[in-house]
Parts: C-alpha cells; sequence; structure tokens
C-alpha cells in the first residue's frame, strides 16, 4: 500500500518521522469457525493490510492517530492506564499493550499514526492486522524483538478476548504474522504446528467479491462458540479428555446427541465435517486439483450456511451466482454475518462472473458489490 499519506499526517500531527510497519489481512481458503474448536485452517496473509509509524515520545502518554476516521480519530492515554479507551478502535491498541505488560515488557509513551487498505467488516481481518501491527512494533522498538512471533499472534488473540468482546482463535492473528508470499498455511489450531502449501495455480485466480453488508461478530459469535462448548462439555463427561470438538468423531457426537439442542448438533457436526474437508484440500493442492478445492469450499458455505447459520442473503445470493457460472469454488469468508466470498474461478471464466456478479447484485439488493482480487503476500513485518 501507499504510505505517503500516513507519513505526511504523522509528521503534521506530531513534528517528527517514526519508523513505519506493516501488518497484512489474511484471507482463509477453507476450514472456517474450526480454529477456535482446535482444528485445522487454511489462511494466507493478502497484500492489503495497515501500516503504523510510530516513535517513542519522552512521556508516559500513547497518542494515537486513525487516520481513515472521518471523526473520532484521536486517541490519548496514559501507559499505565488501566481503563479502556471509550473509542473502540483504539481498545485493539491498548489491548495489545496490556497483554505485552503482562508478559514483562516495560513499555512507554508513543506516537503512532496508522492506515490500511483493508475493507472494514469484509472478513479480512483488519482488528487482527492492527493488533500484530501494533504488537510487532512495541517488540521491536521497546524490546529489541524479544517477544518471539507465536507470542506476538497471542497477545493480538488476547487484546480480542480480553478488551474487545470476542472470543475469536488464533488463525488471524498467526496468518498476519506468518504469512508468506506465494504460500498458504494449514494452521493445527491446537498444536500450532503448521506447513506451508505452494500456491500459484496457473489456470486459476482468487477473487473476494464484497457484499457491503458489514458484519458485526460480538454475540453472534460468541453464540456459535457457546454451541460448541456444550457439546464439548456433554461428551467430556461421557468419554472424559474431551478438550474441543477437535477431539470427538461423528459417533461420539451422534452418542450425546439426545442432549443436545437441534442447533447445537448441527453446528457441532458442520465442525466435524469442516476438518474433514480441510484435510482433503491439502492432499488435494499437493495433487494440483484445484476443482477438488473448489468442490470443498462450496460445501464449507453451504454447511456455514445452513447449520452454522452464519451466513446470509446477500452472500448465498454472491455464491448461487458463482455456481451458475461454474466458478469452480465459492464460499463466505470470515467470521460470518455478510462480508466477502471468497471464490477461486479459472482466468478464462473470471471477467464474465465478476460483472455478472456486479450486475446481478446490484439489481437485487441496489448496492454494488466490491471486487477484489487477491496476492498472497508476506506477513507482519517493518518497512523503513
Amino acid at each position: 500500500m501507499d504510505t505517503t499519506i500516513l507519513r505526511n499526517r504523522f509528521r503534521e500531527q506530531f513534528g517528527h518521522t517514526g519508523d513505519l510497519f506493516f501488518s497484512p489481512g489474511r484471507i482463509n481458503l477453507i476450514g472456517e469457525h474450526t480454529d477456535y474448536n482446535g482444528g485445522f485452517v487454511f489462511p494466507g496473509a493478502i497484500d492489503k493490510g495497515i501500516a503504523a509509524e510510530i516513535c517513542i515520545n519522552a512521556s508516559r502518554k500513547v497518542r494515537l492517530l486513525a487516520i481513515d476516521l472521518k471523526s473520532d480519530n484521536y486517541v490519548e492515554y496514559d501507559i499505565d492506564e488501566n481503563e479502556k479507551p471509550t473509542q473502540h478502535w483504539a481498545c485493539y491498541i491498548f489491548g495489545v499493550c496490556k497483554e505485552m505488560q503482562k508478559r514483562g515488557v516495560t513499555l512507554g509513551g508513543f506516537n503512532s499514526a496508522f492506515s490500511g487498505d483493508i475493507p472494514l467488516g469484509a472478513g479480512m481481518s483488519s482488528s487482527a492486522a492492527l493488533e500484530c501491527v501494533f504488537a510487532f512494533a512495541l517488540n521491536t522498538i521497546f524490546a529489541d524483538g524479544r517477544v518471539d512471533m507465536f507470542e506476538l499472534a497471542k497477545i493480538g488473540q488476547a487484546a480480542e478476548h480480553n478488551y474487545c468482546g470476542v472470543k475469536c482463535g488464533i488463525m488471524d492473528q498467526f496468518a498476519s504474522i506468518f504469512g508468506k508470499q506465494g504460500c498458504l498455511i494449514r494452521l493445527d489450531c491446537r498444536s500450532l504446528e503448521y506447513e506451508y502449501f505452494p500456491f500459484n495455480p496457473q489456470e486459476y485466480s482468487l477473487v473476494l467479491i464484497d457484499s457491503c453488508v458489514k458484519h458485526s461478530l460480538g454475540t453472534e459469535y460468541n453464540e456459535r462458540r457457546e454451541s460448541c462448548e456444550r457439546a464439548v462439555a456433554l461428551a467430556n463427561r461421557k468419554f472424559q479428555n474431551v478438550e474441543t470438538l477437535r477431539d470427538i468423531d461423528y459417533a461420539m457426537l451422534d452418542a450425546v446427541k439426545s442432549g443436545l439442542s437441534d442447533t447445537d448438533y448441527r453446528r457441532s457436526r458442520y465442525v466435524l465435517d469442516e476438518k474433514e474437508r480441510v484435510m482433503a484440500v491439502s492432499d488435494a493442492l499437493n495433487r494440483g486439483d484445484y476443482e477438488t478445492v473448489g468442490k470443498k469450499m462450496y460445501e464449507t458455505h453451504w454447511g456455514l450456511s445452513r447449520d452454522y447459520t452464519v451466513s446470509c442473503e446477500e452472500v448465498d445470493f454472491l455464491v448461487g451466482i458463482a455456481e451458475e457460472c461454474g466458478v469452480t469454488g465459492s464460499r463466505i469468508m470470515g467470521g460470518g454475518f455478510g462480508g466477502c466470498t471468497i471464490n477461486l474461478v479459472r482466468k478464462t471464466l473470471y471477467d464474465k462472473f465478476t460483472s455478472k456478479a456486479v450486475r446481478e447484485y446490484s439489481k437485487k439488493f441496489g448496492i454494488t458489490p466490491k471486487v477484489y482480487p487477491v496476492v498472497i503476500g508476506d506477513g507482519t513485518r517493518k518497512l523503513q
């Protein structure tokens, strides 16, 4: 992304320059709502993200400027304060600071401005990018990089849990930190073991179609997690040593079905199905079989829509258009309730599909969806 405006605004606001850092958003090819269930995910960092310029100041004050916001875009607080800011966007940074202090990092005051080109609410994890760019930057300037990269991802996740009200899994922050150009990452969310898979399909492109339905996770996201936790608690009473849905199979789930609501059962079964799909996609990528990858993406979408119930009419419509056009794979991406579809499309169909999606969606909903070609890029890093 072009950081010229960011650098100019930083100098205007603070009268000096700082160091520049970048953290990307992410896509997730498959493996949705499996991270907090101890399962597998298949994310990759993208070329869109958040850049932050930051410099230590000679005080205990944190001064933050959110360039992309038109109002309420400046926050100042003491680094030792325990009461989080009233601006929600600042809570992510505040949380990162507090989580780093919990881990023994001595922080001082700093000035920072940040800006991004991740569409907000589109399911590309702008919040994780914001957390990770500040975790990485503060680790660099205050701790000489002593905090390891795994811990930085956990710091971002903890900030979201403890200060922003979303009990997210580790995938978003992990992908933002560990992204690698031209590769997707299969991450085991229980052991945090991971493997890079080259993703350079010659005949296909990845493209996101933004429904422009802006999701807010919060309560709905946490409710899905609680469904899974109820199934785990019941299975653990019957079988023991069950910590997450990763630890059970279909037979075990069916054995406790009578004690679950239909909603909790369907959501839990979706998670088991998704675990199988991720492994099938791993094998397919090793074979270069992108048709199987696409088939599994569709299965994931309709599971998320009908069983996990995190889709919406607008996103289902976009996936339906993809099916009509013969797109290889399509599904909702991210936590749900709006946002983008991720589409694996043959390059020969790309123009036909994207133009039809825009035309038909605009006609039905009166909203023009946005089209974002995806380039798989590197993870969090210092730019200058």
